[in-house]
């Protein structure tokens, strides 16, 4: 709290502070010295950016000099209050301060630094008996430059006196000095290594510490870093800021006076202007400076005020709770940091072994890849060396024995066995074939190790920033159903950013089986139709990149409706239907007949709907039933093997699959008839009625698989659709219990 009882150009707690427009607060010595004077002709320029202007010669001669007295406008900032009340008080606050324009500097004067870190205008005060203002200049107006925000405010005749006193703020740093005089009693050095400590000496304002001298010589020497901080007795103590008590005010040595008001001394407020934002006494609604203003009782605004305070004190505190816990969070952070970072320290270790590791066993393997190379190759030049050789011999014994052979000189002899050594020697100069005197392998091994791409992989090897995807979060607000399809939806949690490549969404059977997948994409919303009716699917996501799959989420249950509400599908329908009344009403542009489907596709349960005839002409026979989703859509229903289905005309009905017809039946349709259709997949039959009797027996049974509800008309019918119905009572099935 002392940083909100600090003035922002002293740097010391408050010494009648008073208020400025802005709100901020400022000491009145403060104040003093901070105010500017400017001719109104420059009275548009910034307050802190006023051009100096020409020197006033009798003004800078007028100055006194080194060691002279000032007057009471220049009186400084750390001068007591009661000088500056005595000797000219009221012209010091009526600013008799001169502009920069009879200061003589031709120059802007820049700005200076308050202890506070807050930037502010020195006065340059010029003597009493100063030059007049040029020429020209117009009359002076006083004006007052915020430390803290920079507007500036212009001073009336009243001058500093114009300002409200803050005596709120005056109270509470009278209560601080109290609380802090009751602390400086017992205030011991903290750093002193003797017990009891020794009494402390100086306080460091930055450092917020309390020495003892010989601990401040030792640890706080006036040079290097510490040369600018500031040390002052220790609170309480006379010499230390706001110590002897001096800036309490008005009732600081006693009980606290009840305010008054600046302009009415014997009046005390009573009222509060809304318009003006200030107490006000009787006095001044009835000399009418506030007689037209917003005035209102002064309690009343004083507890209106404070309960606003307070309401908005709750949401500081409420956001002072969130940092604190915030505060208590970054800490954990600092030691899960550090545990982290010492995992990942033998993370990398293990992982650099492993390639280490890795890359040894694969030498191995190579070596072996190499001495199985140049045994295979000797093998091969010693069996080619062995087998060369033998030739070589058997060729040189009976090149020798027909050297021997050629010598003899009998001729009879010579012929006997000529032709088979002739044969023998062509034989033997056929096996030296093209190729045999060639080596069958080189030296040269044709093993090459390209290990480029494997160095440059090493000198990559750094930290990528991929970890497995956490847990998607279902959103269940916006997972419903509707029929027999589901929606779902999730997100990643906030403050994730582990990359996400897709996700994965699993449904299990509808009857508590085994999970399948039915999505994979970046989308993070999907919608899954074709599902069994009054059936419960249980629904899990998970997400995946490079890294990995992560996590599964939260199993959500769905249930689906457990009747059917659909309409004729436009999408699937001949282009001779006309659908209407929001594709709940078909009728035909074609005298043939046209086969349009419904939006809804059964495949288990117990499911009734109703088709309404709305105009019967000329008997046609239209065509009801269920068919399959590729059925042909240019004939009657019934025609081909993909439908099942009852025609009717205004007399009699016959059931039709395949083109067959079967169970001719009494009884037709007219308008205003009305046609019920009953798919029981649970006995895999189909019943029809018409106006609520059943039109023969069980028209087909033994049916599996998916099936739409179908209808097929010409231009002389209009039929409606009603759907959503309940089973009639007389042929209701009792439903499965869900596994």
């Amino acid at each position: 709290m002392e940083e909100e009882l600090k003035c922002p150009v002293c740097g010391s707690l408050f010494r009648e502070p008073i208020i400025l427009p802005c709100s901020h607060n400022v000491c009145l010595p403060c104040a003093r010295t901070i105010a500017v004077q400017t001719p109104e002709s420059e009275q548009h320029l910034p307050p802190l950016l006023h051009p100096r202007g020409p020197a006033a010669p009798a003004a800078a001669a007028a100055a006194p000099g080194p060691g002279a007295a000032a007057g009471p406008a220049a009186c400084p900032a750390a001068c007591p209050d009661s000088e500056c009340a005595a000797g000219g008080g009221d012209h010091a606050d009526k600013l008799s301060l001169h502009s920069e324009t009879d200061s003589g500097y031709g120059s802007y004067t820049p700005s200076l630094k308050s202890p506070n870190g807050v930037r502010v205008l020195p006065l340059v005060p010029a003597p009493p008996g100063a030059a007049a203002a040029p020429r020209g200049a117009g009359p002076a107006s006083s004006s007052l430059t915020c430390p803290q925000c920079h507007r500036s405010a212009s001073l009336d005749q009243r001058g500093l006196r114009g300002f409200q006193r803050n005596r709120l703020l005056e109270a509470i740093v009278q209560r601080y000095q109290q609380g802090r005089a009751a602390a400086a009693a017992a205030a011991k050095c903290q750093l002193c290594d003797r017990s009891p400590p020794e009494p402390a000496a100086v306080l460091c304002e930055q450092c917020e510490v309390l020495y003892c001298s010989a601990c401040q010589l030792r640890c706080h020497p006036a040079r290097g870093p510490f040369a600018k901080h500031r040390l002052t007795p220790p609170p309480g103590q006379p010499g230390a800021p706001g110590g002897d008590g001096s800036g309490g005010g008005k009732g600081a040595g006693g009980g606290r006076k009840v305010p008054t008001c600046a302009e009415h001394d014997l009046e005390n407020y009573s009222m509060y202007c809304v318009s003006c934002r200030s107490p006000v006494c009787y006095q001044c609604l009835e000399e009418g400076k506030h007689s037209k203003h917003d005035v209102k009782a002064l309690g009343a605004m004083w507890k209106q005020h404070k309960a606003q305070l307070s309401q908005a004190l709750n949401g500081v505190s409420d956001k002072a709770k969130e940092a604190k816990e915030f505060l208590v969070q970054l800490k954990n952070l600092l030691q899960q940091i550090q545990e982290n970072g010492l995992d990942y320290e033998a993370c990398l270790v293990a992982q650099c072994d492993a390639l280490v590791d890795a890359l040894t066993r694969q030498k191995a393997k190579l070596l072996t890849k190499v001495t199985k190379e140049r045994e295979h190759k000797l093998k091969v030049v010693w069996d080619q060396i062995n087998h060369c050789t033998l030739k070589l011999r058997q060729s040189t014994g009976l090149m020798e024995y027909c050297l021997e052979v050629i010598k003899e000189n009998d001729p009879s002899g010579f012929l006997q066995i000529s032709d088979a050594l002739i044969k023998r020697v062509q034989v033997s100069q056929e096996q030296w074939v093209k190729g045999a005197l060639e080596p069958k392998v080189s030296a040269e091994f044709d093993l090459t190790l390209d290990s480029e791409p494997l160095l440059q992989s090493i000198h990559q090897l750094d930290f990528i920033q991929m970890k497995l995807p956490p847990v998607p979060l279902l959103q269940l607000e916006k997972c419903c159903t509707r029929n027999n399809s589901v929606t779902l939806a999730w997100r990643m949690p906030p403050l994730s950013h582990n990359p996400v490549e897709g996700y994965i969404l699993e449904l299990d059977d509808g009857d508590g089986g085994q999970f399948r997948e039915v999505y994979v994409g970046k989308e993070t919303l999907c919608t899954i139709d074709g599902l069994h009716f009054n059936s419960t699917y249980n629904a899990r996501v998970k997400a995946f990149n490079s890294s990995g799959v992560g996590p599964y989420s939260k199993t959500v249950i769905l249930q689906t409706s457990d009747v059917a509400w659909f309409t004729f599908d436009p999408s699937s329908a001949h282009r001779d239907i006309v659908l209407s009344n929001d594709n709940q009403t078909a009728t035909c542009n074609s005298y043939d007949d046209r086969v349009v489907l419904g939006t809804a596709a059964f495949s288990k349960g117990v499911h009734y709907w109703e088709l309404h005839v709305d105009r019967y002409d000329n008997h046609p026979d239209p065509a009801f039933g269920i068919a399959r989703i590729n059925v042909v859509k240019d004939m009657m229903l019934g025609k081909d093997d993909k439908a099942w289905a009852m025609y009717v005309d205004n007399n009699r009905s016959w059931f039709m699959h395949c083109n067959s017809h079967t169970n001719r039946t009494e009884g037709g349709v007219s308008k205003g008839a009305t046609v019920g259709v009953l798919l029981d997949l649970n006995k895999h039959n189909l019943t029809f009625y018409i106006n609520g009797q059943q039109q023969g027996p069980p028209a087909f049974e033994n049916i599996e698989g998916v099936f739409m509800p179908a209808l097929s008309l010409n231009r002389n019918v209009q039929v409606t659709l009603h759907t959503g119905l309940e089973v009639p009572q007389c042929v209701k099935q009792p439903k499965l219990p869900n596994n």
